[in-house]
C-alpha cells in the first residue's frame, strides 16, 4: 500500500489560493490561449499540490509558483509540438522572464498600496474597503451608514488621492 502523503499545511493552501490570478495571468501570458491557460493551470496546480511539503516556507513562494508552472507551459508545448504555429523555447523563455518581471512589478505595486491603505484613517480604510474589497456600491455605503451618496463619493475621492500620495511617495523614497 503507498505510503499517505501528509496534506498541505493550512499556510500552504493560503499562499497557493492568493497567487491564483498571478499564476494564471503568467501561463495566460506565455501561451496566449486562455483554455491552454486554465488547462496547464490546472495541471501546476496539482503538481504545487503535490510538492507542497517540498516548499520550504520564508523563501519566495511566487517565485518557486512561477518556475513549476514555467516547465508545466514546457510540457505542454511538448504535446503541442504537432500542431502548425509553436513558438521557439527561446523566445518563450524572453516572455517568461518578462512576464514574471511584471509580476514583481504588480507584487511591489500591490505592497505599496497595502502599506498606504494601512496609514489611512480609521473611516477611509473602512471606506476603501467596503467599496473595492467588498464590491459594495456608493448607494449601499450611504444607506447604511446613513450618510449622502454625494459625502460618500467626496470620501471615497479623498481616499484615493490620500492613497495616490502615499504611493507616489513611499515610490521616491524606495528610489532614494
Amino acid at each position: 500500500m503507498p505510503e499517505k502523503r501528509p496534506e498541505p499545511s493550512f499556510e500552504f493552501v493560503q499562499l497557493l489560493t492568493s497567487n491564483q490570478s498571478r499564476l494564471y495571468a503568467y501561463v495566460l501570458s506565455l501561451l496566449g490561449d486562455c483554455n491552454q491557460a486554465k488547462d496547464v493551470m490546472q495541471e501546476t496546480n496539482a503538481v504545487l499540490w503535490r510538492k507542497a511539503n517540498d516548499f520550504e516556507f520564508g523563501s519566495n513562494f511566487g517565485a518557486w509558483m512561477l518556475k513549476v508552472a514555467y516547465f508545466q507551459v514546457m510540457a505542454h508545448r511538448q504535446r503541442l509540438t504537432r500542431d502548425r504555429l509553436v513558438f521557439d523555447d527561446g523566445f518563450l523563455q524572453e516572455i517568461a522572464e518578462d512576464a514574471e518581471q511584471l509580476c514583481e512589478r504588480q507584487e511591489e505595486k500591490q505592497r505599496l498600496l497595502s502599506n498606504c491603505i494601512e496609514k489611512l484613517n480609521e473611516r477611509y480604510q473602512e471606506l476603501i474597503r467596503r467599496r473595492y474589497t467588498e464590491g459594495a456600491t456608493v448607494k449601499s455605503i450611504a444607506t447604511q451608514s446613513g450618510q449622502s451618496e454625494n459625502s460618500i463619493k467626496q470620501a471615497l475621492f479623498r481616499a484615493r488621492a490620500a492613497l495616490i500620495e502615499c504611493v507616489k511617495r513611499e515610490r521616491r523614497e524606495k528610489a532614494v
